[in-house]
């Protein structure tokens, strides 16, 4: 088994049922004691705001807050350098323990020794 997750949602509202399982893959990998990194982009960019993810709503899928603070807790969240901008989203948007980082990052987390990376 991997001992490092990527995961990599692209998906928001505009596709709950995909956008919830990425979260929640990453949630119980972080439960599973999974060292996760979670990347936020495209129409995932806006749960980096404070708020924004209690908006969210799926039947029968755990509430994204509660999804985004497990990862929080013991992983890292990134949202995606060119989401933000496009999203004219900085630093001091976002909620605290986000990072902004780029594909550079991206690409230097997935293909580290041991990991999985995952795209939803």
């Amino acid at each position: 088994m991997a001992k490092k997750l990527v995961i990599k949602v692209t998906a928001g509202a505009d596709a709950p049922e995909r956008c919830s399982q990425a979260f929640t893959v990453a949630a119980v990998a972080v439960a599973s004691g999974v060292d996760v990194s979670l990347w936020l982009t495209g129409e995932s960019a806006w749960f980096a705001l404070p708020g924004r993810a209690a908006e969210f709503e799926l039947p029968h899928a755990a509430p994204l807050p509660d999804l985004i603070d497990s990862v929080l807790a013991a992983g890292r969240l990134t949202l995606c350098t060119q989401c933000a901008a496009r999203r004219d989203i900085t630093e001091k948007d976002v909620i605290e323990g986000v990072r902004i980082a780029g594909a550079q990052v991206f690409v230097q987390e997935a293909m580290a020794d041991e990991t999985q990376a995952l795209v939803y």
